[in-house]
């Protein structure tokens, strides 16, 4: 039996892609039927090229069936229960993430950074008493398990998944090409030993409407908050997305983003095993070593931040290397500099098909048609998605063209915030009897119903009462010649509350020049808008999924603006 989501659409667009429906059948089976499925349908083809070793879709549902048969037979885990994933990506991340699955669980993805504070938060917020562990990131698991928040945890090495394949030309860092390590005792089992038992699953597969994953979103206030996404809402985002770019079994996806995030974890794995498609995947970004890689194994479908796509194109071998085979290019993020889209559409015939989507929609919730994409664009909302512009102090409906809070609806969403009813309560609306989400981000859309983002709503900058938004400033430095990077923060000003400063990172061969860059700035925009103050550093620090972290900019410079304050009164 299958569902349609139907919300209201005042009138398809114009530009809505031929052939795509404008509703969404979600199918009502979970992620670990499509596993199965592959198996049968081609247990020969790879499902996972990694370091130069394959591992194929037979095996590869083989290992699944049989870790969630030791889960629930040696480790006692029920449907329903939830198990800490924390690993680099690796092929062993996708056979602990449907094994779980497949037992019924939820996988609660982890950022390998993680301190042993945040894994104990992570902990107790899921109730989680069991983690899968890649081996080099057990001390925070091991402390966890000391102070009895975790009874178990099985332990991964990357090496296993060599499966003694030389590799040379990989390049492969010595944290993947290490052996074994002794476990650290009785509380500690190795991945591959429970998998070699081949016990078999007590249960059948998990119900689509069943919790598949809880992702932490960082949010910007208190905790991270877990997002409740079962295999239905996970299926929805990637079945939108594979329609929407003409994805197919035979695609060949470069795997790069990290798994523990959505972007990654949906389209460098949930989105090429549901086609029955290969993944080439790499431990750590290295471009010189992606460009040889799409080469060899003819990538056709690439999802990456823009930055990540800047470095690529940026190395000599992407001039000498047959990346013919490339299609399409994905991401979102932050939009791609006009510059750059020039570059791809003018040298490598290849567009970046830019999108929208949040932790809390599963990725894949807006995107441009791939043959009529608006640049530095969110796209249209896909199929079965209604997204509207809302004031966000009224929360009432806002006319077209006018800047508001982006609130939305569709099959992707999760299914609301894990035991958190604070946080439901202000995240979910009533508009027109329905239920939209805030995705806290500030949004206009125009007459051919394409929607543009405008900033973060906690990233406003309130100068002198004026509104001034970070990424339309950020927009229009990157147009200067010298401006290589650009953050825009707002720090403390006695006289009009805040001020706008640009942190810079200039292209080499150019001298910084603060006074210049100012000036041409009051030349382009509202002198409200214009940085009153510029900074030039070497590098901008990055987050995991390679955002610029603007938060973190932000913080370093209200503390330091502060800190002048005080020694200067």
């Amino acid at each position: 039996m299958t569902q349609a989501h139907h919300p209201h659409h005042p009138h398809r667009p114009k530009d809505w892609p031929k052939g795509v429906p404008t509703t969404l059948r979600v199918p009502q089976v979970p992620l670990t039927h499509y596993v199965q499925t592959a198996a049968e349908r081609y247990p020969d083809k790879p499902a996972v090229v990694f370091g130069g070793a394959t591992l194929r879709y037979g095996e590869l549902w083989q290992r699944v069936f049989a870790l969630a048969g030791h889960l629930q037979q040696r480790l006692g885990v029920a449907p329903g229960d939830r198990v800490l994933l924390i690993s680099q990506n690796c092929p062993q991340f996708l056979v602990a993430c449907y094994g779980i699955q497949r037992a019924g669980a939820a996988v609660v993805p982890v950022n390998p950074m993680s301190t042993a504070e945040e894994l104990r938060y992570y902990a107790h917020n899921s109730g989680a008493t069991l983690a899968i562990v890649a081996q080099e990131l057990l001390g925070p698991v091991q402390a966890c398990v000391d102070d009895g928040l975790l009874r178990h945890a099985l332990v991964l090495a990357y090496s296993d998944a060599l499966a003694g394949t030389a590799a040379v030309d990989e390049d492969l860092p010595t944290v993947v090409t290490e052996p074994r390590r002794a476990l650290p005792g009785p509380a500690f089992g190795a991945l591959e030993d429970a998998i070699a038992q081949d016990l078999r699953p007590t249960t059948g597969h998990p119900h689509a409407n069943d919790l598949a994953v809880l992702p932490y979103t960082s949010g910007t206030t208190g905790h991270p908050k877990g997002c409740r996404h079962s295999h239905a809402t996970l299926l929805a985002s990637n079945l939108a997305s594979q329609v929407w770019r003409n994805f197919h079994t035979d695609s060949v996806f470069l795997c790069v983003a990290p798994l523990f995030h959505m972007l990654g974890l949906q389209n460098g794995m949930n989105m090429p095993i549901t086609l029955g498609a290969t993944l080439v995947m790499m431990p750590r970004w290295h471009p010189a070593q992606a460009v040889a890689l799409v080469e060899r194994h003819r990538v056709t479908a690439w999802t990456a931040p823009p930055a990540m796509v800047m470095d690529f194109f940026a190395q000599p071998e992407a001039l000498t290397r047959d990346l013919s085979s490339l299609a399409l290019l994905s991401g979102g993020g932050a939009a791609m500099p006009e510059a750059v889209a020039q570059m791809l559409a003018e040298r490598f015939g290849l567009s970046y098909n830019e999108a929208y989507g949040l932790t809390e929609t599963a990725a894949f919730l807006h995107a441009n048609p791939v043959l009529r994409g608006k640049r530095q664009c969110l796209g249209l909302p896909t199929q079965g998605v209604d997204s509207r512009i809302a004031d966000p102090v009224t929360l009432q409906e806002l006319p077209q063209g006018e800047v508001g809070e982006l609130v939305t609806r569709g099959p992707q969403l999760m299914l609301g915030y894990w035991r958190n009813p604070e946080a439901d309560a202000t995240a979910f609306i009533e508009l027109d009897g329905q239920t939209y989400f805030r995705t806290g981000d500030l949004a206009s859309v125009d007459t051919d119903g394409y929607f543009f983002m405008r900033d973060r709503l906690k990233r406003m900058i309130n100068a002198s009462g004026f509104k001034v938004w970070p990424a339309e400033v950020e927009a229009m430095l990157y147009e200067h010649p010298a401006v290589l990077e650009a953050c825009v923060v707002g720090v403390p000003d006695a006289k009009r509350g805040e001020s706008v400063r640009a942190l810079v990172v200039v292209k080499p061969g150019h001298p910084p020049d603060a006074e210049a860059l100012m000036a041409w700035s009051r030349q382009r925009m509202s002198a409200y808008k214009a940085p009153r103050s510029v900074k030039f550093l070497p590098t901008l620090p990055r987050s995991g999924t390679g955002k610029i972290a603007w938060r973190e900019l932000q913080e370093a410079e209200v503390q330091a603006e502060t800190q002048q304050e005080e020694t200067n009164p």
